[in-house]
């Protein structure tokens, strides 16, 4: 289902599902089996510690390919979403890296999520796979002609570990107004690397040009999230939420129980 509106009117927090190395990968040490049941306890720690949708990626299938993955990894990710959206009955969303947009409109589809988190929807970045160029017209007709339109599309703006020299003429509300133009969902607005917030000027500058929610797709946590709250409509959030607040560790209930009651403080004072 498409999220309403009223989704964002909390400034909802979608945390990290970062599932294992995938068959076929260079890091592929455990089995599917394993892989999805661990996803899913991740899910039950989300559930029970309060977050109001998870996001499901593969970030351990480093190093990624462009812009398509093999039947192996829309398989198992398939299979992942599925048992994770029962798990947890909440909002779903999935990104397939690196910029396997197509597929994961498929696995949303398949498993009926809410949402994709895409890269390269509008214009062109050079990242260490190599130049991901604007998928928006093709993932768009894609979304439409296999009855998707119900999944959300939500955009990065200028993605972290890249490089945007080649549209360096272009500040992030310019790159936040094209995206809403070309029917983005949602936009998203990250720091540098992973784990590192955006500046509060881009957050601001992305939400003057663009008509449609802004969401915060890094770096926060316990330590910032009273600053960043009223800055977007949404948070993603992984490192934070993990042991030791490294992306690559299991999710911390208590770092999860923790930002949510920060949370749960500053919608109440709103």
């Amino acid at each position: 289902m498409m999220l309403p509106r009223s989704f964002f009117h909390q400034r909802p927090v979608i945390g990290m599902i970062h599932v294992g190395a995938l068959p076929g990968t260079p890091g592929s040490a455990a089995s599917v089996a394993a892989l999805i049941a661990e996803a899913v306890a991740e899910a039950r720690i989300y559930r029970e510690g309060g977050v109001d949708a998870v996001l499901v990626e593969n970030m351990h299938d480093t190093p990624y390919l462009k812009g398509q993955v093999g039947p192996e990894i829309v398989a198992a990710m398939t299979a992942a979403a599925i048992a994770v959206r029962a798990e947890c009955e909440l909002p779903c969303g999935i990104q397939i890296l690196a910029a396997a947009n197509k597929e994961a409109l498929a696995v949303a589809l398949a498993a009926d999520l809410a949402m994709v988190r895409v890269e390269g929807f509008c214009f062109a970045h050079v990242a260490d796979e190599g130049i991901i160029e604007s998928s928006a017209g093709e993932l768009l007709r894609y979304r439409r002609a296999i009855g998707a339109e119900a999944v959300a599309v939500w955009a990065d703006l200028k993605k972290k570990h890249a490089s945007h020299a080649i549209t360096g003429d272009l500040d992030l509300a310019a790159t936040a107004e094209a995206a809403s133009f070309m029917r983005a969902d949602a936009v998203i607005v990250t720091g540098g690397v992973t784990g590192d917030p955006p500046k509060l000027e881009d957050l601001r500058a992305a939400r003057s040009r663009s008509n449609v929610p802004v969401v915060i797709g890094s770096g926060v946590g316990l330590h910032n999230v009273g600053r960043l709250f009223e800055a977007a409509d949404a948070m993603i959030v992984g490192s934070s939420l993990k042991h030791e607040g490294r992306w690559q560790a299991r999710v911390d209930p208590a770092r999860v129980e923790a930002l949510m009651a920060a949370v749960i403080r500053l919608r109440g004072a709103r």
